[in-house]
C-alpha cells in the first residue's frame, strides 16, 4: 500500500512547514508515504507503479491528475456532494451557503473532466440549520469511507452523470469571507457556518480592522444595514433584511471569545 499526498506547506501565523493530515495519518499507521512535487512527473508515476495498485483511490487531493497517469489505473474519487450538483473545489461550503436541504457523498471514476465522471454509489445527508463546515464534513467523512469500502468490495456498476442540474462549487476566494451587510442576515448566517472553523468569516470595523466571526444568530431587528452596533450585550450587524447577533468573535491576533467578552474589553 502507498499513500500519495501533497508536499508539506507553510501553515499558521509562523508559516512553519507542516505536513498534510493524511501524511501524518500514514506515518502513524506505518504506511509508505510519497509526497511528490507533481503526481504527474515520471518519477511519481514510477513510484506508484512500483506499488502495483489494483485501484487508485482519490480524496481531496487538490491537484490535477493528467494523462498518462489518468489512464494507467482505475481511479475512484470520493466527492462530498450529490453529483452532478456541486462539482468542483468547495462542494461542502457552497452547499451550506446555498441553503441546500441536503448534500451527500458520491463515489465516481476520475476522468479528464471536472468531477464529471460516472458514479457508482451515492448517499444523501441532511444539512441541519445549525450545521457548520466542521460538523457536516465530519459526517460526510464517515459516509465517504463506508461508501468507498462498499465500492471496492461490491464493484457496483457505474452510470454516467446527467448534465442537467450540474452546478459548480467555485474555489473560495478572499471576498467570500466578508460579511456583506447589503445581503439578508439569513444568507450571512449560512456564510459564517460554511466557513467555520477552517476559513473564517469577518466583518469590517470602522477603523478598517477585520473582526473574525465564528458564530451568529439571526435576529429580526437591529441597527441600519451596514451598521455594527456595540451598544447592546453583544455586537449586532444590521443587514438588508434582519440583523446578525455576533455570538462568538475573534479579534485580529487574539483567541476567539464570546461577543459579550469582546464588548467588555472595548469598554
Amino acid at each position: 500500500m502507498l499513500v500519495v499526498t501533497r508536499p508539506d506547506r507553510p501553515r499558521g501565523r509562523g508559516r512553519h512547514l507542516s505536513p498534510p493530515p493524511v501524511a501524518e495519518a500514514a506515518r502513524a499507521l506505518g504506511i509508505e508515504l510519497f509526497q511528490p512535487a507533481s503526481v504527474n512527473d515520471d518519477d511519481a508515476r514510477a513510484s506508484i507503479a512500483a506499488a502495483h495498485p489494483d485501484v487508485v483511490c482519490v480524496c481531496a487531493f487538490g491537484a490535477l491528475i493528467k494523462e498518462p497517469l489518468l489512464s494507467d489505473y482505475e481511479m475512484l474519487n470520493v466527492h462530498p456532494s450529490l453529483l452532478p450538483r456541486w462539482r468542483g473545489a468547495a462542494p461542502i461550503e457552497r452547499a451550506i451557503m446555498a441553503g441546500d436541504a441536503e448534500t451527500g457523498v458520491s463515489i465516481m471514476r476520475v476522468t479528464a473532466g471536472l468531477d464529471s465522471g460516472p458514479v457508482c454509489l451515492q448517499a444523501a445527508e441532511p444539512i441541519e440549520t445549525t450545521d457548520t463546515y466542521g460538523t457536516l464534513s465530519a459526517r460526510l467523512e464517515r459516509i465517504g469511507g463506508e461508501l468507498l469500502v462498499r465500492a471496492l468490495d461490491e464493484r457496483p456498476p457505474f452510470r454516467e452523470q446527467a448534465e442537467e442540474g450540474a452546478t459548480y462549487a467555485q474555489k473560495l476566494e478572499p471576498g467570500d469571507r466578508r460579511l456583506d451587510p447589503d445581503r439578508p442576515a439569513s444568507e450571512l448566517d449560512r456564510v459564517v457556518r460554511a466557513l467555520t472553523p477552517h476559513v473564517g468569516a469577518y466583518v469590517e470595523l470602522a477603523d478598517g480592522e477585520r473582526l473574525g466571526v465564528k458564530e451568529v444568530a439571526v435576529v429580526p431587528d437591529g441597527p441600519p444595514a451596514g451598521t455594527l452596533s456595540l451598544d447592546g450585550p453583544r455586537p449586532v450587524l444590521g443587514c438588508a433584511v434582519g440583523a446578525l447577533e455576533l455570538l462568538v468573535v475573534q479579534p485580529a491576533g487574539r483567541r476567539a471569545m464570546a461577543g459579550e467578552d469582546y464588548l467588555r474589553g472595548l469598554r
